[in-house]
């Protein structure tokens, strides 16, 4: 299923073939993010043009709407949605922990509000924001954000949702755990996330070569834990690694800050083994995709590129920290493309004072527009990434982008 094909010989980074039913991506690369079977305001072909290989939906939202049945009936995801490439979708676990803990305690994955000292994150709840979820040992029990209505997820049921759904790279149900939990409970949840993996294994084991499933050649990847602790998360890369997965995340909380989030791999990825795809939960900043492929990550999702593309914040080169935002006035009668390096439909074919014109006024297209440019300039780049791993040259690139960024 997967295969390395070059190893940087600077770092843990190396290109390789991740080959699904569906077709092959080749690693590093970005996920484009589907949540409810589609990136906002762009149709798969149009994704195809821009070169994604790989979309990721989320299974929580499709639970809740329109259902994982409704879906199998249809044919599963990828004739449902018409996206025909390959396709992952997440266990619903980051959203039981958003609608829980992350809730309560304001935050997500990083939580870059401490000073950088050795405090220990303590728990801040919130006491005037209620959990909509019920932890057990047997699942997350949570009330539906659409309706109100109760629903349960197990391990074992996680898993017969993504199989009736059918994409391609499934990932077990983890506790995904919040950068303000203290020590104690980053472990118990951790040591549970690992009962889950073995149930979500032996559920997923069960459910293989059945006639009525619409990818009955899905792989099932297991999760990470442990928090910012570096003995946690030592401990759970090897067992999770030691478990017989086709692949591996790396999920939950990932520090206070980005320089934590560094270190989490740092202490993850070495441990894992090798001839396993690693994937990394919900990250996807340009400035982190050179750091994080360095240390051996070879696919990771994130929905920043396209939710920031729809408020007006558009990927340049050549630009301070690589962005731009056309809400500025300077860009007002601007008919530069938004990157003239870019080879995108949208700049090739519009100006930056006419796609602010559009987001100004609230013009629909703009989204897609928007949108288009921020996923084919990370696509690009990824492809920059892989190139230069596979040449030998991967510090070299990283110093023209950051070169690009100073000077602007």
């Amino acid at each position: 299923m997967f295969k390395i094909a070059h190893q940087d010989p600077t770092s843990l980074a190396r290109a390789g073939r991740l080959v699904t039913p569906h077709g092959t991506i080749e690693t590093p690369a970005f996920v484009a993010v589907a949540t409810r079977g589609t990136v906002k305001g762009v149709e798969p072909w149009s994704l195809e043009e821009v070169g994604v290989e790989v979309v990721i939906a989320n299974s929580y939202h499709l639970h809740l709407r329109p259902g994982e049945e409704t879906i199998a009936r249809l044919g599963g995801l990828h004739r449902f949605s018409g996206w025909n490439r390959p396709m992952m979708t997440d266990s619903g676990g980051f959203q039981v922990f958003s609608l829980g803990a992350g809730k309560e305690h304001g935050v997500g994955k990083v939580a870059s509000i401490f000073p950088d000292d050795d405090v220990e994150p303590r728990p801040k709840p919130r006491p005037s924001v209620k959990s909509l979820v019920r932890l057990s040992e047997e699942g997350a029990r949570f009330r539906s954000t659409v309706d109100g209505s109760e629903h349960f997820f197990s391990p074992e049921g996680v898993i017969a949702l993504q199989r009736q759904l059918g994409a391609d790279l499934i990932f077990v149900l983890d506790e995904c755990t919040s950068p303000l939990h203290d020590r104690s409970y980053t472990a118990a949840a951790m040591e549970r996330t690992h009962r889950w993996a073995e149930r979500a294994r032996r559920a997923f084991d069960t459910q293989v070569e059945e006639a009525s499933l619409p990818n009955p050649s899905q792989a099932l990847y297991g999760i990470v834990q442990g928090g910012a602790y570096p003995d946690l998360r030592r401990a759970s890369a090897r067992v999770i690694g030691g478990m017989e997965f086709d692949g591996l995340a790396i999920g939950g909380s990932l520090g206070r800050s980005r320089q934590e989030m560094f270190q989490v791999l740092d202490w993850t990825v070495p441990l894992l083994p090798e001839h396993l795809p690693r994937h990394l939960l919900g990250i996807g900043q340009i400035a982190d995709l050179f750091a994080v492929v360095r240390r051996g990550v070879d696919t990771f999702d994130c929905a920043a590129p396209t939710r920031i593309a729809r408020n007006g914040t558009l990927f340049v080169r050549e630009a301070a920290a690589h962005r731009i935002n056309l809400r500025n006035a300077a860009f007002r009668e601007d008919p530069q493309p938004i990157d003239p390096s870019c080879d995108c439909f949208t700049c090739r074919h519009h100006s930056r004072a006419y796609l602010r014109h559009l987001c100004l006024v609230g013009e629909l297209s703009f989204y897609r527009l928007a949108t288009l440019h921020n996923l084919r300039f990370v696509v690009r780049l990824m492809q920059e990434i892989r190139q230069a791993v596979v040449a030998g040259r991967l510090d070299d690139l990283e110093r023209e982008w950051l070169a690009a960024s100073q000077a602007a």
